[in-house]
């Protein structure tokens, strides 16, 4: 397939990155910082109850759902009033929470088919997390990090695609959106008048009823290799 590619929007969270790690590693991370500073909150809270809590503010607060790090603060504003423990704490946790999440372990080609293609043409950032990617140490890669808690809203609204686009200087059609979620990056990209590139590490059978991502690749470096051999041409 052959088609104008621009610049690229670049989903971060399970396609530079698995973040199933990332959460684990949160949950015993916090549960470990509660015990040295809140040994109450730590015991009425230890892992698995933390995370039905997270999961219940989630559930209850729609509003917040393009806000995650909002999100985390509620939860453990709520944990820490629970257990009786002071809201002095709340910071403290929080940066102790995304010092953590901002610990990833990078897929092997990510890093390198990254560069390759930032190389190529710009790329933008678009992402539901709160990851840092200043802290992470990516950022020369992008042009820009926009995500949903500084656009208010998330992705698979069309609004946040567009933001991109029009900080790119790029038409809706010359941008290339790339990620692994089915819905919020392809389905959501598409929608938005976007091309779409569906990173798919584990296997999956693609499962929208009603389109397709133009592009389709198991790595980052399939892409990095596409866009080498289509800009060549």
């Amino acid at each position: 397939m052959s088609f104008t590619v621009r610049a690229i929007t670049l989903d971060l969270d399970d396609t530079l990155w698995p973040f199933a790690p990332i959460g684990a590693r949160i949950d015993q991370v916090l549960y470990e910082w509660m015990l040295e500073h809140s040994p109450a909150t730590a015991a009425m809270f230890p892992v698995a109850a933390m995370r039905e809590l997270r999961e219940r503010s989630f559930r209850e607060n729609p509003h917040l759902h393009h806000d995650l790090s909002a999100l985390r603060r509620l939860t453990l504003a709520e944990a820490l009033q629970a257990s009786g423990a002071s809201l002095d704490l709340l910071e403290p946790a929080y940066e102790a929470f995304y010092a953590a999440r901002n610990q990833v372990e990078f897929y092997p080609d990510a890093v390198d088919a990254l560069a390759r293609i930032a190389a190529k043409v710009p790329v933008a950032a678009v992402s539901n997390g709160n990851a840092d990617l200043e802290r992470i140490g990516l950022m020369q890669h992008f042009a820009f990090q926009l995500g949903s808690r500084d656009h208010g809203y998330a992705k698979p609204h069309p609004s946040i695609f567009h933001a991109a686009c029009q900080r790119l200087g790029c038409g809706h059609g010359e941008v290339l959106h790339v990620g692994d979620h089915v819905e919020m990056d392809v389905a959501g990209a598409a929608r938005a008048g976007l091309r779409t590139c569906w990173i798919n590490r584990t296997g999956e059978a693609w499962s929208h009823p009603e389109l397709e991502p133009d592009l389709h690749f198991d790595t980052l470096t399939a892409l990095a290799d596409w866009l080498d051999a289509h800009l060549a041409c």
